[in-house]
């Protein structure tokens, strides 16, 4: 992963504020480097925003590859739309630089008006750019000297590693293949007989294995997002969901001046009073029940039966998992 600091250039007035220093900062440099000397507390920024450039360096990757570039706004900018990203270096974890990227930036919203009269879509603050990003720096892996070729599951299971040894043995007719665990298989360069590591790997790749998909629950409680796999079982279990809906609604009434009999005190005072109103709604609890081995359809059509909402099903997941009633991994983001 590579990531760098830069300016964007060319904004239409939607960029940093003057009291945003390092951008000043960066501004006067960038200009000292080409032979213009300027005064930071005279420069006005309103046109250029401080961002933080990243990228992920690609495998085998040359001097020469283009690589996508996200740009991220580090300062008070209101939008990047339009501008120009300046060339800025793209540094590793060891601190040495392997790109160099610039080029226009590309945002997926938009923003229009201000204040209440405005309307945004999306993120105005994060652009991309395309092949935006250079290499500069030779990563590249020598697979001569390879001896075992390792192959890593992304998503790891024990059956699906055994399968996946079992088909590269069957391919080369002897044992060249092991499943050193559930995410990891090992073949061997020398066993196999291949001409070289790359013909090797193309001809294990093309092998078909069916692969076990593990049962998984995604959740996102902030957005309130929920993915379910269709080979989630679940065991014999019974819902009961229940709502509690208290309202407190206060409405102002005007009181109407009241004339006093004493002739010096004829007159009257207008006062508001606040009039409260109290609404509890206890609606009755509501359930559903699943018998053994029922899926996610049936899960979710009786959820909606019931009226629960995208949160609510977040909790009654998870209160089933902890009763041990489903049968697979539940993920919370």
């Amino acid at each position: 992963m590579l990531i760098g600091y830069g300016l964007v250039v060319g904004l239409s007035g939607t960029g940093d504020r003057q009291q945003t220093v390092f951008t000043v900062q960066t501004l006067a440099n960038a200009m000292q480097k080409m032979g213009v000397l300027i005064s930071p507390s005279t420069v006005v920024v309103k046109n250029v925003a401080a961002v933080f450039v990243t990228a992920s360096l690609p495998p085998f990757a040359r001097p020469g590859s283009k690589v996508d570039v996200t740009v991220s706004s580090i300062g008070d900018a209101k939008s990047l739309e339009g501008g120009v990203l300046l060339m800025s270096s793209l540094r590793g974890p060891d601190g040495l630089v392997y790109a160099e990227a610039q080029g226009p930036l590309v945002l997926g919203g938009y923003a229009a008006g201000s204040g209440a009269n405005g309307k945004q879509v999306n993120a105005t603050t994060v652009g991309l750019i395309p092949q935006g990003g250079l290499v500069e720096r030779d990563t590249n892996v020598n697979l001569s000297g390879f001896k075992t070729v390792s192959l890593l599951l992304r998503n790891p299971d024990f059956t699906t590693a055994g399968a996946i040894a079992e088909a590269i043995n069957a391919e080369f007719n002897k044992s060249v293949a092991t499943a050193t665990d559930n995410s990891r298989v090992d073949i061997s360069v020398a066993d196999a007989s291949a001409a070289s590591v790359p013909k090797l790997i193309a001809r294990v790749q093309n092998l078909l294995v069916k692969v076990q998909t593990p049962a998984k629950i995604v959740i996102n409680e902030r957005t309130g997002t929920i993915v379910m796999g269709g080979d989630v079982k679940l065991s014999p279990v019974s819902v009961i969901h229940g709502s509690l809906s208290i309202q407190v609604a206060t409405t102002y009434a005007v009181s109407q001046p009241v004339a006093q009999r004493s002739k010096e005190a004829a007159g009257g005072e207008t006062v508001v009073v606040p009039q409260t109103t109290l609404n509890v709604n206890d609606a009755p609890a509501q359930s559903i029940r699943l018998d053994e081995g029922a899926n996610v359809e049936e899960l979710v059509n009786g959820l909606h039966a019931i009226g629960t909402t995208a949160r609510d099903v977040v909790a009654i997941l998870q209160a089933i998992r902890d009763e041990g009633g489903m049968q697979a991994e539940l993920e919370v983001e």
